[in-house]
């Protein structure tokens, strides 16, 4: 499902900042293979059980050290907050995302979820995420019931970014912003937890190194980076919720 904006407000970034590598082309690296979710773990009945009580569970091992919590007060950090989606369908739970306008100076083209930095004047997170989300694709707070949030991510290019699970109730539209917004789409949760279709990349950047990162494909969509790793740390969390939830059976 794809929905475009009518809503235009004066353009207010630089230009854009490219990541020095195609994303597409990098080689994929070897990963070990994880066990499937059942079906009924991305129903949205179990992620908010899930999500109201407390599971032990790991963040996705590969960039561990990208979500541990003092990043975010280090000089040059900037404190940001983002919106996991989930939409209801008739065919099951679909999250959305947007395509950033080419022109952004941060992540321009990319899919990410929406969202952005915490301004002085949010209360928390949640409130960024909330108002980011108003802003950019037109979709008010009381349209969206919370329903937990999870470590924040610390980006390549030194944005934390905590994600905030929510749910859109049923009668929202979708008034994007073309400033900051070139498309918002949505993709089948359970096409997303599926991790056959996670891919692990190594880049080589061009100052020397390396830089490794996720990529999930789904129909033209191509979602990598910090939006695919935080995607793959909710596989890790509902995956920890059905194991507790089978134990204690």
């Amino acid at each position: 499902m794809s929905f475009m904006s009518q809503s235009i407000r004066p353009p207010r970034h630089r230009q854009a900042v490219v990541p020095g590598f195609d994303p597409l082309e990098q080689p994929v690296v070897p990963t070990e293979a994880l066990p499937p979710l059942l079906t009924s773990s991305t129903e949205l009945g179990f992620i908010c059980s899930a999500f109201s009580r407390p599971v032990e569970w790991q963040v996705e091992p590969v960039f561990r050290d990208s979500f541990q919590a003092e990043y975010r007060h280090q000089d040059g950090v900037t404190q940001a907050a983002v919106l996991f989606p989930l939409v209801e369908r008739p065919a099951g739970l679909h999250v959305l995302f947007t395509r950033r306008a080419s022109h952004l100076y941060n992540h321009a083209g990319q899919i990410s979820f929406p969202g952005g930095r915490i301004e002085v004047f949010d209360h928390d997170a949640i409130a960024a995420a909330l108002r980011e989300t108003n802003e950019e694709i037109g979709v008010p707070p009381e349209f969206i019931r919370l329903i937990g949030t999870q470590p924040a991510y610390l980006t390549s290019t030194r944005f934390t970014m905590t994600p905030i699970i929510g749910v859109i109730r049923p009668g929202f539209t979708i008034n994007a912003d073309p400033t900051e917004v070139a498309e918002v789409f949505e993709v089948p949760l359970a096409v997303l937890m599926d991790t056959s279709r996670h891919r692990l990349h190594r880049a080589q950047l061009p100052s020397g190194g390396h830089r490794l990162y996720f990529s999930i494909t789904w129909k033209s969509y191509f979602i990598w980076g910090a939006t695919a790793a935080l995607i793959r740390n909710f596989y890790h969390y509902l995956a920890a919720a059905q194991e507790s939830a089978d134990s204690s059976q």
